[in-house]
């Protein structure tokens, strides 16, 4: 029987492409419907998609493939963004009010409006993250009903590089895909994996990929720091490559015998590991080549720790991603970071049912996707399926639109961690320069009214006066005859 409601969610990630249905229940759990993957190494590296052509024709075979098993077309789709080149900047916007003024929900919303405009060179913003507004000298989460002569608003925005941010855009329009909503991936994870006392307390969430570890820092519940570091566990694999092994033969020991942390006691220099029937390499040299390369990640991800929340993580460090499977990891990031409390997130939050096993595994590969489809809170079933008809007939290019928000948003309609999409984009400029356009012939009519009341005036001026002067000469013309 054809699923009838429902929603899907696509995650591009560097080793694989995924693809997810789930329906979620009245008692708030998910259930999820159907898992499809796709082999994405060949166009998608550190999280970004280079070959636009493969991307879009993986993400038709994904939604295909789902199509199929759910027996119903699929009328938009979730997407999740990510991936190399992200990283976070401050940004203050400042309003000069008259004395006194109490500040209003309009005031807020231009701070925000101005913020989002701002412009960076070849960097798009993804993402604007409130940090606090400043109410004269008192910091304020909330600023409206409060008098004051100065607004201040603090924002985190996200930043990706514009050629990225329009190449994704550009796979969902050639594949004919609509996107529901796009949402930054490591804020969807977020919301997934930590609890509200670890956001509020203070951490740092680690996403060890294979191509990419993200790091977002967290405290008072607000986001304060997110960058991507091109490091993942695929470098690991490499380097164990180095011992003269092809990766695939790299990766299996990697996942066979690599731990992030040895006791020395613990190493025996007489260990041969094997690498096939007739090969083996040094027990101690893969163990070094293993730590080498993890101890340059945690160096990394401690780096992106603002040293202003340094020392206020008392929730610790939160690990998830396939690199948190390793052995020992925990121990490696106490060592190098001092931070005792580390947490491995294997699964998300949320309450999930489901008999496929890349689901029941919970080993924190598909944190994000999950994360992803918790956020979709739109039907995304289409109509069903003709079962005498061709399932696979290609679909052309530029069928669908590539966002289905009519009318542009705000920022502040816009939800923490949503990436408004290349179509909705150029919508709000058409708007904008809609309005700019009418606000310009409004002026030119109200300057052009000003001056027909001008002339009007002036000329109703100098009947006046020249009435008057008639009868000046009147009066003066009489005066001298009487004399």
């Amino acid at each position: 029987m054809p699923a009838r409601d429902f929603i899907v969610a696509i995650e591009l990630g560097s080793s694989k492409m995924t693809g997810i249905a789930g329906k979620k229940n009245l008692d708030g759990s998910i259930q999820v419907l159907a898992v499809v993957k796709e082999d994405s190494s060949s166009f998608i590296r550190k999280g970004v998609v280079y070959n636009i052509d493969k991307t879009a024709q993986s993400l038709t075979n994904i939604v295909k493939k789902l199509t199929s098993i759910l027996k119903t077309e699929i009328s938009h789709v979730y997407v999740g963004v990510g991936g190399q080149s992200i990283r976070s900047v401050k940004n203050e916007i400042i309003k000069d009010l008259p004395a006194d003024t109490i500040v209003k929900q309009e005031m807020v919303n231009e701070l925000m409006d101005t913020n989002r405009n701002m412009t960076y060179p070849d960097q798009e913003i993804l993402d604007a993250a409130t940090q606090e507004y400043k109410v004269d000298s008192q910091y304020q989460l909330e600023p409206v009903g409060i008098q004051c002569s100065r607004l201040t608003g603090n924002f985190l925005n996200i930043l990706w590089r514009k050629l990225f941010y329009k190449n994704l855009n550009k796979c969902f329009d050639q594949a004919g895909i609509a996107i529901a909503e796009m949402y930054l991936a490591p804020l969807a994870l977020a919301d997934s994996v930590l609890t509200d006392a670890e956001k509020r307390s203070g951490c740092a969430l680690v996403d060890l990929g294979a191509d990419t570890t993200t790091v977002s820092v967290y405290y008072k519940n607000i986001l304060r720091h997110l960058a991507v570091i091109p490091l993942g566990g695929s470098n690991i694999t490499k380097d164990i490559a180095s011992l003269q092994m092809e990766e695939s033969e790299a990766e299996k020991m990697k996942l066979k015998y690599a731990s992030a942390y040895t006791e020395n006691n613990d190493i025996d220099n007489t260990m041969q590991l094997p690498i096939d029937a007739e090969r083996s390499v040094e027990s101690r040299k893969f163990i070094d080549i293993v730590e080498a390369r993890l101890e340059e990640i945690i160096a990394n991800v401690w780096y992106q720790v603002p040293n202003e929340y340094a020392d206020k993580l008392l929730g610790g460090i939160i690990l998830t991603g396939g690199g948190s499977n390793m052995k020992n990891i925990e121990k490696a990031f106490r060592n190098h970071t001092n931070i005792e409390k580390i947490r491995i997130a294997k699964f998300v939050l949320n309450s999930i049912h489901s008999n496929i096993p890349d689901i029941n595994n919970h080993n924190g590969m598909m944190n994000t996707v999950l994360g992803l489809l918790a956020k979709g809170d739109m039907n995304c079933a289409g109509n069903p399926i003709d079962e005498n008809g061709d399932l696979f007939q290609t679909k052309p290019a530029g069928t669908t639109t590539a966002d289905i928000h009519t009318k542009p948003r705000t920022a502040n309609e816009i939800k923490s961690g949503i990436v408004i999409t290349e179509a909705e984009k150029l919508k709000a400029q058409a708007e904008a320069e809609r309005k700019a356009q009418e606000d310009a012939e409004r002026k030119a009519r109200e300057e052009a009214e000003r001056k027909a009341l001008e002339e009007e005036e002036r000329k109703k001026n100098a009947s006046m006066k020249k009435t008057f002067s008639k009868f000046k000469n009147f009066v003066n013309k009489f005066l001298t005859e009487e004399e």
